[in-house]
């Protein structure tokens, strides 16, 4: 009886080892994609931020250039309004404007390639986005019917996440 029990063990332990070298379950895979594709909002909403940060550097900056620069101004340095004159504000501003335009670039350059890397990862798990590609869908499920009767090569399911 003893016997019986230690090897039923053995072989669930066995299946279940089995199990975790097929790879992450389908929360993990859904969890990872959802955190992927929240990294990538956040870097596109830091953009979008910086934009309008350059948009108001440029309005100042048109503004200033008309004005004496001998004319005193005030800045808000690191919470501290500070009294300068134009000359000494104007070559600051467009300082910043061009650093800012420099952050934006290599963070657009960052969402391309975590794009890819969500494209990529989209493949890999077969993943589908609800309401994406209805008429896709569709053809889809005739394609993974047949690689499931031993047809195709794939034989994972894929991943709907909403």
């Amino acid at each position: 009886m003893a016997a019986n029990s230690s090897s039923s063990t053995a072989s669930k332990s066995s299946s279940s080892a089995g199990g975790k070298q097929s790879g992450p379950s389908a929360e993990q895979v859904v969890a990872t994609f959802q955190r992927m594709r929240q990294e990538q909002r956040s870097m596109a909403s830091k953009a979008a931020e910086l934009e309008m940060e350059i948009n108001e550097h440029s309005l100042v900056i048109d503004t200033l250039k008309d004005v004496d620069p001998s004319r005193k101004c005030f800045r808000l340095v690191g919470g501290v309004l500070v009294e300068r004159t134009v000359k000494e504000v104007l070559p600051a501003l467009e300082n910043n404007k061009e650093q800012i335009s420099k952050i934006i670039e290599s963070i657009n350059t960052q969402m391309q390639v975590k794009g890819r890397e969500l494209t990529e990862y989209r493949e890999r798990y077969n993943i589908r986005l609800v309401g994406e590609g209805e008429g896709e869908a569709q053809g889809q499920s005739a394609a993974s019917s047949r690689d499931s009767e031993g047809g195709g090569p794939k034989s994972g399911a894929g991943v709907l996440v909403s």
